[in-house]
C-alpha cells in the first residue's frame, strides 16, 4: 500500500499531486513533526515511515524549485499548516464520520492503526433521476447530482416548488437540536460547518457564564456608546408568534446583556422565561420605543399563550410597564465606525515566518478594523497561491511605511518607500530620567512563538524611538533571526520576578531546574544586570474582566481564526486567554487592551467566521406557523441562517439527521474600487450598521445552497426579517 499523509483528514498519496516528506532522521527534528501533527491527533505517535504531504508546509520552507526538479524542503523546516479536528470518533484516523477525503477513501492516514471497512463509504441516491453512487463521483458543492444536467434541472423544479410552497398553507413543526457534547471522546471535535452558525445564547445558557461587555473592549464599535444599553430597558422587536399574513411587533425586555447580544422577553410574559430569545443589539433588528407608531407598524402581543391571557387591556397594562422604562438611543445605529486604512495602501508588517525582520504588504481586505494584508514579495509563494497575513489596524506588528528604516529594524527587500508624513505622525519616545533598557539587560518576557509562556529573556539590542529587540534565553540563534521587537511600554516583556510574585511558571533555559532557579543565582552565572522595574510599563488602571468571561480571540499562532474563548485568569492587565475546547497547552497572554479580544457577537457583527469549540451541538428553537407569507422570493441557493441537526415533526414520527455542507466567509469584497498609494493619502471613511447587516447578509447569499426543507427555510428567514 503506498504512503499516505499522517495530517488528520488529509491522507493523500503522491499519486493526488503532492509530494510526500518522511519524518527526519534527527530526533528533535523528528519531535517537533511529531508536535505539530498532535495539534490535530493528541494521542497520535509517529514512526519513522510516516509522512506528511507538501500542503501542510509554509511556502517559505521550500528551496527554489527548477523547472522540472521536485520539491524540497529547506534544512530545519517543519510542518505549520493544518486543520482543526473535525471528528470525534477516531481523532482523525478515519471512520464513517469522518471528512469526506477520508470517506472517498475508505482508508485510514496510516493502515497499521485501523481498519476501515469499504462498507464505510457513503452512499449517495441522485435525487432527480434515482443514481446511486459515492460523494466522490458524484458533482456540485452538495455532491448530490450525478451529471450537471440533473443539477440544473433540480434547481429549476426547486425554484417552481419554492413559488407554489408560498401559496400553500404549511404545516406547523418544530425544528429541534439538543446542546450535547459528542460521546466517546475525551477531546471533542467540531464539525467544519459549525463556525458559521455558532449560538452565542445557547452556549452561554449551557455554560452558564457571563460574557465580558462591550465596554472592555476599547477597539470595538459602539464601545463609548455602550453605556447607554442596560438590563431592563425596553425594546421594539420583531413578534414571530403572532399568526397573521403581515409582519408586526411586540415590546420586550432587555433580560440579560452578553457583548453584543440581548436576552429578550416579551411583555406580558413577565416572570416565565419559556419564550425568552437572544437577538443582537446591533444589527438593526431591535427598535426603540414609538419606532412603530412613526412608522406605522403595528403592535401585536404574541398569540395563543396561556401566561398573559388574564390581561384584558393591553394600553393600561404597557402603559404600567413603560412609564419610567429605558430605551435605545434614537441615533444608536448612526454611530460611526472609522478608520483612515484603505484597500490598497502599503505598511509594514512583521514577518510571521522571520519574527526579527518586517516586510512591505498591501492592504487586501480591511473587516471591521482587522485587515488582510497581501506580501508585495510573493517571490517566496508556491504557484497559484497567495501569501498574506490577518492582524488588526492597531495591532503592534503593524507599522507604517519607513518604520523599519527609522528605528534601525530589519526589513525584508525594503526598497525605496518611504512616509515622512505619517512616520512624524507618532512621536519620537524621549525618557527624560535615568537610565533606559540597555545591551545584555535581563527580563522575563512572553514568548513570540508561544504565546502561553512566559521566559528568560534578554534584550539584545536597543533601537530608537524605544524599542527593542529582545532573544529567549536558551534558543537564541547566532544569527538573531528568532529575536523579536518590543516596544519598552510593551506588556509582554516584563521585570524579573514577575512571574514569582504572580505564581506564574517561568520557562527556565534549558539546562536549568525551573523548581529551583533563582535570578539572582542566574544573573551571577550570566554576569548581567536586571532591567530596572521602573523602565516597564506597570501601570493598571483596572478593567471589566473577570476570571471565566466569555468574549471573541484571535488564534495569535493562526491569526485568520477567530475563536470563542474564555478569560481564564487576570494578572494586572494581563489576560490569560483560553480556547474552548481545546487544551491549556494552545492559551495565550495578552493584554487587557489587545485589539486581538472582541466582545461576544463581534463576528456576526462583521459577517466574519468565528470557530466555534470541538464537539458541540448548538440549539436551535425554531416555530413556524399556519400562514401564508408575503415576502420576496429568494433565490434557490439562499442559505438558512440557523444550524439544524434534526428535524422532529409535532405529529410524532422518528428524528430525521440533516447534513450540511461546510461554508466559507468571502474575505474580500472584491468588486470595491481600490485606492492605491501610501498612508499619507488617507482619509476618514464611515460605516454604519446598517451598512454591516447588509454587507453580512450579501457574503451569507454567496455562501451556496443548502439541502434544507425550502418551506421552513422560508418561514425561518421571516421570522429574523426586519
Amino acid at each position: 500500500m503506498p504512503y499516505h499523509c499522517v495530517a488528520y483528514g488529509c491522507g493523500k498519496t503522491a499519486e493526488e499531486g503532492v509530494t510526500l516528506f518522511k519524518f527526519p532522521k534527527d530526533p528533535e527534528e523528528f519531535r517537533k513533526w511529531e508536535k505539530q501533527v498532535q495539534r490535530t491527533r493528541s494521542q497520535w505517535v509517529a514512526t519513522p515511515n510516516s509522512h506528511l504531504c507538501s500542503e501542510h508546509f509554509g511556502k517559505e520552507y521550500f528551496e527554489p524549485r527548477p523547472p522540472a526538479g521536485p520539491l524540497k524542503l529547506k534544512p530545519g523546516a517543519a510542518p505549520t499548516v493544518f486543520v482543526r479536528p473535525v471528528c470525534s470518533s477516531c481523532s482523525g484516523v478515519g471512520c464513517n464520520n469522518c471528512v469526506p477525503a477520508i470517506q472517498r477513501r475508505g482508508i485510514t492516514a496510516e493502515p497499521r492503526e485501523h481498519n476501515v471497512s469499504v462498507g464505510s463509504i457513503i452512499g449517495v441516491v441522485q435525487p432527480m433521476c434515482g443514481t446511486t453512487g459515492t460523494i466522490g463521483t458524484f458533482f456540485s458543492k452538495t455532491k448530490r447530482f450525478c451529471s450537471i444536467s440533473c443539477s440544473r434541472s433540480y434547481s429549476s423544479n426547486s425554484k417552481k416548488s419554492s413559488i407554489l410552497a408560498r401559496l400553500q398553507v404549511r404545516k406547523r413543526c418544530t425544528l429541534a437540536v439538543a446542546v450535547r457534547p459528542r460521546h466517546g471522546s475525551k477531546h471533542p471535535a467540531a464539525r467544519p460547518h459549525q463556525a458559521a452558525c455558532f449560538n452565542w445564547g445557547t452556549y452561554l445558557d449551557s455554560e452558564t457564564s457571563l460574557a465580558a461587555s462591550v465596554s472592555c473592549f476599547r477597539h470595538a464599535p459602539l464601545c463609548a456608546q455602550w453605556d447607554d444599553i442596560e438590563v431592563g430597558m425596553k425594546v421594539e422587536v420583531l413578534n414571530t408568534n403572532a399568526v397573521l399574513p403581515s409582519k408586526v411587533y411586540w415590546i420586550a425586555t432587555v433580560i440579560q446583556i452578553a457583548g453584543y447580544k440581548a436576552l429578550l422577553r416579551y411583555e406580558g410574559f413577565e416572570h416565565d422565561s419559556s419564550h425568552d430569545f437572544w437577538c443582537s443589539l446591533v444589527s438593526g433588528e431591535l427598535k426603540p420605543i414609538g419606532w412603530c407608531a412613526m412608522t406605522s407598524k403595528l403592535l401585536v402581543p404574541p398569540q395563543g399563550e396561556k401566561s398573559h391571557s388574564n390581561i384584558q387591556d393591553w394600553k393600561e397594562y404597557l402603559m404600567k410597564r413603560l412609564v419610567g422604562a429605558n430605551t435605545l438611543p434614537v441615533d444608536f445605529y448612526l454611530k460611526y465606525m472609522k478608520t483612515s486604512f484603505r484597500t490598497g495602501m502599503r505598511v509594514e508588517v512583521v514577518d510571521p515566518k522571520h519574527v526579527s525582520r518586517t516586510r512591505v504588504a498591501v492592504i487586501d481586505t480591511i473587516i471591521g478594523g482587522r485587515l488582510r494584508l497581501v506580501y508585495a514579495d510573493q517571490s517566496d509563494a508556491l504557484p497559484n497561491t497567495v501569501s498574506d497575513f490577518w492582524c488588526h489596524i492597531w495591532s503592534p506588528l503593524l507599522h507604517p511605511l519607513g518604520w523599519s528604516s527609522r528605528v534601525g529594524h530589519d526589513i525584508k527587500a525594503p526598497g525605496k518607500f518611504y512616509c515622512q508624513l505619517l512616520c512624524d505622525l507618532q512621536p519620537r519616545f524621549v525618557y527624560m530620567e535615568g537610565s533606559f533598557f540597555e545591551k545584555g539587560m535581563k527580563l522575563e518576557a512572553i514568548d513570540p512563538l508561544n504565546l502561553g509562556s512566559i521566559c528568560v529573556a534578554t534584550v539584545h539590542k536597543v533601537l530608537l524611538d524605544g524599542y527593542l529587540m529582545v532573544g529567549i534565553d536558551g534558543t537564541a540563534s547566532n544569527n538573531g533571526s528568532d529575536w523579536f521587537c518590543y516596544h519598552a511600554s510593551s506588556h509582554a516583556i516584563l521585570p524579573v520576578d514577575f512571574c514569582k510574585k504572580n505564581s506564574i511558571p517561568l520557562t527556565v533555559p534549558q539546562g536549568y531546574d525551573s523548581q529551583s532557579f533563582t535570578w539572582d543565582t542566574y544573573l551571577k552565572q550570566t554576569k548581567a544586570k536586571p532591567a530596572p522595574a521602573r523602565l516597564f510599563n506597570t501601570d493598571y488602571q483596572g478593567h471589566g474582566f473577570s476570571a471565566n468571561m466569555k468574549l471573541e480571540a484571535v488564534d495569535l499562532m493562526e491569526p485568520r481564526l477567530i475563536c470563542v474563548a474564555t478569560v481564564k485568569r487576570c494578572v494586572g492587565r494581563l489576560l490569560l486567554i483560553h480556547f474552548d475546547g481545546w487544551e491549556d497547552e494552545f492559551d495565550q497572554w495578552v493584554d487587557h487592551q489587545s485589539p486581538d479580544i472582541y466582545p461576544v457577537g463581534w463576528c456576526d457583527l462583521m459577517g466574519y467566521q468565528l470557530q466555534s469549540p470541538p464537539g458541540l451541538v448548538f440549539a436551535v428553537q425554531v416555530k413556524v406557523e399556519e400562514m401564508e407569507m408575503e415576502t420576496p422570493i429568494d433565490p434557490p441557493g439562499s442559505p438558512q441562517e440557523a444550524c439544524l441537526g434534526a428535524i422532529k415533526q409535532e405529529e410524532g414520527g422518528e428524528p430525521k439527521n440533516v447534513t450540511q455542507e461546510k461554508t466559507e466567509i468571502n474575505e474580500a469584497a472584491k468588486d470595491r474600487p481600490r485606492e492605491r498609494g501610501s498612508l499619507e493619502e488617507s482619509h476618514s471613511g464611515e460605516s454604519n450598521m446598517e451598512q454591516s447587516k447588509n454587507e453580512r447578509q450579501t457574503l451569507d447569499k454567496e455562501e451556496g445552497s443548502r439541502a434544507n426543507d425550502s418551506a421552513v427555510e422560508e418561514n425561518s428567514a421571516e421570522g429574523m426579517e426586519i
